[in-house]
Formats: C-alpha cells, sequence, structure tokens
C-alpha cells in the first residue's frame, strides 16, 4: 500500500520531447520501497528518458519527478550529487574503464563523490562489493581479462559500493548468456529482498516474470510512444491484447 513515507519515485504528467519527437506525454508513476518495477517498451517509447529524468541526467519539459520526496529539476548541483550517492544507476552504454583494475573501477565512485574513508575502509567496500556478486578474486583483474557476464557483474558491484536505496538499470541482460542471465537474476533478486527499490528497463521474460510489477511503454492514437498502454502484475500485462511483450507473457505464464 502506498503511503508518503513509503513512495520513494513519483512522476505526475512527465512529458518531455527532444524537437518534434515527443518521448514522455504525461507519465505517471509511484514507486514504493522495496518494489521491482520492470519498465518494457520498443525502442525510442521513452524507457531510458524516464530513468534519466529521475537522477537529472535529463530535466522534464514539464510535470513532476521526485525523489525522496525531492524535485529534481529543483536541486542544486550539491543537492543532486548528495540525492545521487542513494541511486545506483547503469545505463547500457556503462562500461569499466579500461586503463583500471578491477579494484580502480569500484573506488572510482568513492572518490568521485568525495566519500572520506581510510584505505582500509575503501578496501573493505571494494571486497564486499565483489563479494555481493561472487567476483572477489577478480579484484586485481583488468577488464580485457573478464568475460561479458563479469563484466555486467562488475558494473553492478561499482552501482553497489555506495550502498544505494534504489537502482536504476537499463538492459541488464543484453549480450549475455543464459546462465550469466540467470546469476544476475539472484543478484537483482537479493538486492529487493534487501530492501533495495529497482527499476530494471529489460525484455528478457524471465526477468519480467519476476517483477513485482510491470509498466510497457507504447505507442497510442498511432504514435511513436511514450503512453502507458499497460500496467500491473506480469499477469495483469499478460492479459492486456494492445500490449506487445504480454502476448509473450501469457505463453509463459
Amino acid at each position: 500500500m502506498s503511503t508518503e513515507e513509503n513512495i520513494v519515485i513519483r512522476t505526475e504528467k512527465l512529458v518531455k520531447s527532444f524537437g518534434e519527437n515527443h518521448v514522455l506525454k504525461g507519465f505517471d508513476l509511484e514507486l514504493n520501497r522495496g518494489e521491482n518495477l520492470v519498465v518494457l517498451g520498443k525502442s525510442g517509447s521513452g524507457k531510458s528518458v524516464l530513468i534519466k529524468c529521475m537522477v537529472g541526467l535529463l530535466y522534464p519539459d514539464s510535470g513532476l519527478v521526485s525523489v525522496f520526496g525531492k524535485e529534481i529539476p529543483k536541486l542544486t548541483q550539491l543537492e543532486l550529487d548528495e540525492l545521487r550517492t542513494k541511486i545506483g544507476f547503469l545505463f547500457q552504454s556503462s562500461a569499466l574503464y579500461d586503463s583500471m583494475t578491477v579494484r580502480e573501477n569500484l573506488e572510482f565512485p568513492l572518490r568521485r563523490h568525495w566519500m572520506h574513508k581510510t584505505k582500509d575502509e575503501v578496501n573493505e567496500l571494494v571486497m564486499e562489493a565483489l563479494k555481493n556478486v561472487g567476483l572477489e578474486r577478480a579484484v586485481d583483474l583488468m577488464p580485457s581479462e573478464l568475460s561479458g557476464g563479469m563484466r555486467k557483474r562488475i558494473g553492478l558491484a561499482r552501482t553497489l559500493i555506495l550502498k544505494p536505496e534504489i537502482m536504476l538499470y537499463d538492459e541488464p541482460t543484453t549480450g549475455l548468456h543464459f546462465e550469466d542471465i540467470r546469476i544476475l537474476m539472484e543478484l537483482l533478486n537479493k538486492l529487493v529482498d534487501k530492501g533495495n527499490t529497482l527499476i530494471v528497463i529489460e525484455h528478457n521474460l524471465d526477468v519480467i516474470k519476476c517483477a513485482d510489477w510491470v509498466i510497457d511503454l507504447g505507442p497510442d492514437g498511432g504514435e511513436d510512444g511514450g503512453y502507458i498502454i499497460a500496467q500491473g502484475t506480469p499477469e495483469e500485462v499478460a492479459k492486456v491484447k494492445k500490449s506487445y511483450t504480454g502476448k509473450y507473457l501469457k505463453e509463459e505464464l
């Protein structure tokens, strides 16, 4: 049940356009603490734009976007940086720094956010984050020595090192084999079990089936996207005929 105390992300009538390309067209959302939301939609439907608005990488043209009760566009840069320490976000294009070891990649967010830690404290955080993704032994390897699945897990560890309360993840299973997807799903489910809030942009049906609820962004009135065409539990979305993903969910559930 939604209460003001439990709501961690809220958008109301969120609108975002790029010239004549109208991406978000009045998006409404209330996400509670500890919920796992999967956002669906074809390319260009507004999925990545939505989560970029949530962390202040993009600003809406109109409407409300609020995280932990704070309106993102109204925050100063210092306030926004402070808020981002509570949000782990990893986009599909995000990559490890090739010139840095795994350890150095994980230390980077601590330096970037000016977190004053001793060398021993930093090492403890690095090893804890790697333990969470099952890759402690990779601490001194270079990214070129890692498989694609391992790099994804190290990327997740890099976001976890700040101990965020909210995780925003864009297409986490892209390019991964079945076993890597299974491992990644287990890690994401553990985050939810610990009370983290997750928003995952994803098309993999196994990931979608594990969501608390699903939003399917798609066309309305012949336009390209930006509207919610279905929302609810995976079972509820599977029953919506105009949901492109719903028909595949229906076969799986």
